[in-house]
Formats: structure tokens, sequence, C-alpha cells
């Protein structure tokens, strides 16, 4: 029947994507944004401090002449992500052991053991995505022809991180063509 070996083909597609998946779960995602402030440059740099404190960073290095601080911290893998990564991959590994007990029924049931591997799916996630993150911002004044200073806020990190920032401090996105 050629029904089976292309089931058993496009289920192992299937496996090579979800492989794919869970390895790009742990990858850096680092960007440079570029956040607009309406108020002048001592404020913010006092908010953008408290921020970072409270969000368990350090201040690990201040470069005045470029008015640049970079802070450091801990980042913790998500728990449920890490359910949800071994909960896919025991479905991809349920879906490729029903093609096999299918394809080559003298397997009998071994190819069921293939299931007990989809924890360290949870266990790849949780090692790699535990690590220190660094921040590192810039903050400079901008010249307007209003009342309003504003100031211009180069953020370099994570971008989760410089989403909840911009939300928790109102600022907002320039984008550089």
């Amino acid at each position: 029947m050629p029904v089976l070996p292309s089931t058993f083909f496009l289920t192992l597609l299937l496996m090579i994507g979800l492989f794919f998946f869970i390895r790009a779960s742990t990858k850096d995602r680092i960007e440079v944004a570029h956040l607009i402030a309406e108020q002048p440059q001592e404020p913010v740099l006092e908010q953008l401090q408290t921020y970072f404190t409270t969000r368990a960073y350090k201040i690990i290095n201040i470069d005045a002449a470029k008015n640049l601080v970079t802070f450091e911290g801990f980042v913790r893998p998500s728990v449920f992500l890490a359910i949800f990564l071994s909960s896919l991959a025991a479905a991809g590994m349920l879906c490729i052991a029903l093609v096999l007990m299918i394809q080559f029924p003298n397997l009998s049931p071994f190819p069921f053991g293939l299931v007990i591997l989809s924890p360290l799916a949870g266990v790849f996630y949780w090692k790699r995505s535990a690590r220190p993150e660094k921040v590192a911002l810039q903050v400079e004044p901008l010249s307007s022809a209003s009342e309003v200073k504003k100031t211009e806020v180069i953020v370099t990190a994570h971008r989760d991180e410089i989403i909840q920032l911009q939300r928790s401090l109102s600022l907002q996105r320039e984008y550089i063509q």
C-alpha cells in the first residue's frame, strides 16, 4: 500500500520540525530598540534603574562618556513552557510509534517506548534557557522644536524584555528605516 510509506515519511518530517521547534525555544532573541520617553533624561534614567533593579538586574558597567549602562540578570525558565514542550514531544513520539506499529507490525509494542523520551524535551529547554542575560541602555536627550523635552533610550536586550519595558514605562517605539 502506498499510503503507509507516505504517512511514515510525513510523520518523520513532522518529527524533524518538532525537533527544530524544541531547539528554537532556547534561542536568544536579542534586539536593538529605539524608544522615546516624553520626559527629560534624568527622570528617565532613574525610572530605568528602578525598573531593572526591581526585576533583579544589577548594574555591571557604566560608561559615562557614551551614556551607556549595562545590567545583568538571570533568566529563569518557564515551567509552563517546559511542560508544553514535553507534551508536544510526547504527542510526536506517540504519532511516530503508531506509524511504526502500522508500518512494521513485527516490532510489537516496542515503538511505544519512544514516548518515555518525551520529558527530555522539557529537560533540554530547562537547562538551555536558564542563563544570565545582559541589557544595555543608552540614554540620549532628543532635540525638538516643542517645549516638551524628550529622551531617546536605545535598548539592546531580549525581545520579551524590551516589550515589557515598553509597556511598564509607557515608552514609544521609534522604527528606524
